[in-house]
């Protein structure tokens, strides 16, 4: 109570406006306050949220878990003001018990966040605020309150004692369900905060949706509830079927509402980035041909793949001119755009979900959850300090298509993705059994015992299924385990340069994604493949990426994506430090040469045993060797785009299997059959299903074997021999 009063006091005074207070210092930096702090507290007094911060920080001092949990709609304010709070709480602690640390489902969320949260605390982004996100450290020594993608949070907590060098936790968007999210709230249940040294708090921030589900989980916490913003949310408006080209609708729906020139922005969503692209390039060639008043609608894409360019939805247009913003799933429950009046929603969402048994992933497109649905239309209400009248909300689908199909949440990551990785960090923290460990929902038993079997072929457990020295270096690298088998063993091969860019390129920057647009650009194309497959290709682009200055325009002449090669360049960087800072060997680049060609195949070859195809009859129809399902090779795979011979490669590795319209393998190379008996563990092959590559497989292990002891006996003879002459 105390503690609460005192900040609230601390913010009152912080809070007058300049002719009152002109002495008024910041507390975090110790300089006097800008106007433009003054004007950003008025609009943050205006969000629903602001009504509950008393009651939250009193809940915060005296929660007897250590655990308070905040829920309200999105928009309320919520992932700005509560991580400024707790930096306020840590700060009248004095900072001793550590910083403050908030976690986001997704990457672009933490870094908006952190810019937007910057700029309202009237702090320098990168020294009293910043952001941890994938080939991007934005936080320094002084650094107090950070904003981190929850998969390096977790990582981070997997390679340390304890819970991690934090005060205070802020677990932002928990009802997006990511496996990081329900993990570290699973392992943090186990610790119990109250016994941890130092005090620590933890807030979880989520949709009310999930909240009874959170309650029961942390055994009823204290619970702050945002009460809902003053805005009139619109009445949906339904179509009475489902449209058969969704892009079109959504471009049509968004002319129409330009040519009314009703005011306010524009939130398009649709199932997949391919589909908003399609969207972008439509409506940016048809809003300049409309008869409106005042500049075009400038169209403006929002998902992972824009990279950091999809801030310009948060800037102002000069013009005055009107956004649309593109996106999916992303904004569900992020990125709060105070200007959007107008929503287009198609109802759908395309996900990839991890198969255990036939070690594939599929791309779903399935109906969203109601409580996305809700999320989506509350967006039309827009948000302080923007409430204009008359919104609209315009659903693609019947109304019964939501009541009937859609679940009531979100789907948990935790029971579709591939748990490898998750499973490896659990090693790493000394769980024996991963399986017990408390879960919001519990991954398939047979989910866990693929991903136990595959880290035991990779050699990554030791007899007693604890981490061997081999997977607690696996566990260092931020790779799936099988690529990260491959870069070490490329220590052993003496190929690690190639495999650094490599690991880069598979991580960031997996290729061309979209058919070429004209001939020229696939001339351009074609110059960049390798003869030796995708992997190879994908090293020779990255090298023309680099000899060419990381040139923006050379790749758009060829479809390339810039944003994504430069974050390769950054995270080949990362590696190479990592591997560095734990004495890894690191070899001198041979690529193109016969020996390195050898040497890469191998090194791939031991990290991806597990992924390998035969076609077995010559007609591109290839049988994948754990599970027997014919699958075929993507149309960007430069096996396919190559002239005569056209003739398949009998045995491929390949990078990923996805199980779509088309059943493709993805960034394949050719391999020898030879190398795969050499380096895969010799009980693997005999777990293989039975199929004619797996007794042509054992019986290549055999003759292999036979050939081997006659050449130690032959050698051992001409030993006698030469002693005998002697």
């Amino acid at each position: 109570m105390i503690m609460a009063s005192q900040l609230l006091g601390l913010t009152e005074e912080s809070g007058l406006s300049p002719g009152e207070s002109e002495l008024a210092v910041n507390p975090f930096d110790g300089l006097p306050f800008s106007s433009r702090y003054y004007e950003l507290l008025e609009q943050r007094r205006a969000l629903p949220i602001w009504a509950a911060r008393f009651i939250f920080l009193e809940q915060l001092e005296s929660s007897p878990s250590g655990v308070v949990l905040v829920s309200g709609e999105p928009g309320s304010g919520k992932s700005t003001q509560i991580p400024q709070w707790c930096a306020e709480f840590a700060l009248a602690r004095g900072f001793q018990k550590g910083r403050v640390t908030v976690t986001q489902p997704y990457p672009l969320a933490a870094l908006s966040l952190a810019v937007q949260v910057a700029d309202e605390m009237d702090l320098t982004l990168g020294h009293e605020v910043g952001y941890s996100i994938p080939q991007e450290d934005c936080t320094g020594p002084h650094t107090l309150l950070r904003f981190c993608w929850d998969r390096l949070l977790l990582q981070e907590v997997a390679s340390t004692r304890g819970t991690g060098a934090w005060g205070v936790l802020v677990l932002d968007e928990a009802q997006e369900r990511s496996v990081a999210s329900d993990l570290l709230q699973g392992l943090l249940r186990d610790a119990m905060l109250e016994n941890l040294p130092g005090d620590p708090r933890v807030v979880v921030v989520t949709d009310s949706a999930l909240e009874p589900k959170l309650q029961a989980f942390w055994g009823n916490p204290p619970t702050v509830r945002v009460p809902g913003g003053p805005g009139s949310c619109p009445t949906p408006i339904y179509r009475d079927t489902v449209p058969t080209d969704r892009v079109e609708a959504a471009c049509q729906a968004v002319l129409e509402l330009c040519q009314k020139e009703a005011p306010g922005d524009v939130l398009v969503y649709l199932p997949s980035e391919e589909e908003i692209s399609l969207c972008c390039e439509s409506l940016s060639r048809e809003v300049g041909t409309l008869d409106i008043q005042g500049p075009p609608p400038r169209v403006l894409p929002l998902h992972p793949g824009h990279g950091q360019a999809v801030q310009a939805v948060y800037e102002d247009t000069d013009s005055g001119a009107r956004k649309v913003v593109v996106t999916h799933w992303l904004a569900d429950f992020s990125f709060s755009l105070p200007s959007i009046r107008h929503v287009i929603d198609s109802g759908l969402e395309l996900r990839s979900v991890y198969n255990p048994q036939i070690r594939a992933e599929s791309q779903v497109l399935r109906p969203i959850s109601k409580c996305q649905a809700e999320a989506r239309q509350l967006r039309a209400r827009g948000a302080p300090p923007v409430f204009l009248p008359s919104g609209s909300c315009l659903c693609l689908y019947p109304k019964s298509f939501q009541e009937l199909e859609a679940p009531s949440l979100p789907q948990p990551r935790v029971c579709e993705e591939n748990l490898s990785p998750l499973v490896l960090l659990l090693k790493r923290k000394q769980i024996a059994e991963p399986g017990e460990c408390h879960f919001l929902d519990r991954p398939a038993p047979e989910a866990m015992m693929q991903a136990l079997e595959d880290l035991d072929y990779l050699a990554a457990l030791d007899d007693n299924g604890d981490l061997s020295d081999l997977g607690v270096i696996l566990s260092e690298f931020p790779l799936p385990p099988e690529l990260a088998k491959a870069l070490l063993a490329s220590c052993e091969f003496d190929c690690v340069d190639e495999m650094l860019t490599l690991a880069a390129m598979l991580t960031a920057a997996p290729g061309f994604t979209r058919p070429p647009l004209c001939a020229e650009e696939a001339a351009l194309r074609r110059a960049l493949e390798h003869v030796d497959g995708d992997h190879s290709s994908l090293i020779q682009v990255y090298e023309a990426f680099i000899q060419s200055g990381a040139d923006k325009a050379w790749c758009q002449a060829r479809g390339l994506n810039w944003a994504a090669l430069c974050q390769a360049q950054k995270f080949r960087g990362e590696l190479l430090e990592l591997m560095q800072r734990i004495e890894l060997p690191v070899s001198q680049p041979a690529f193109g040469s016969e020996k390195n060609r050898k040497d890469l195949q191998k090194a791939l070859v031991s990290g991806y045993f597990l992924k390998v195809a035969r076609d077995t009859d010559g007609t591109g129809n290839y049988l994948l060797l754990t599970h027997k399902h014919v699958a075929q090779l993507s149309p960007y795979c430069c096996y396919r785009s190559r002239r005569a011979p056209a003739r398949p490669p009998p045995w491929v590795l390949y990078h990923s299997f996805s199980i779509s319209k088309d059943n493709c393998l993805s960034i394949v190379t050719e391999i020898q059959p030879q190398m795969l008996v050499e380096l895969a563990p010799p009980y693997f092959l005999s777990n293989l299903p039975p199929s004619e590559s797996r007794d042509f497989l054992n019986q290549l292990r055999e003759e292999m074997v036979d050939s081997s002891t006659e050449s130690e006996a032959s050698s051992s003879q001409e030993f006698v021999h030469a002693c005998v002459l002697q």
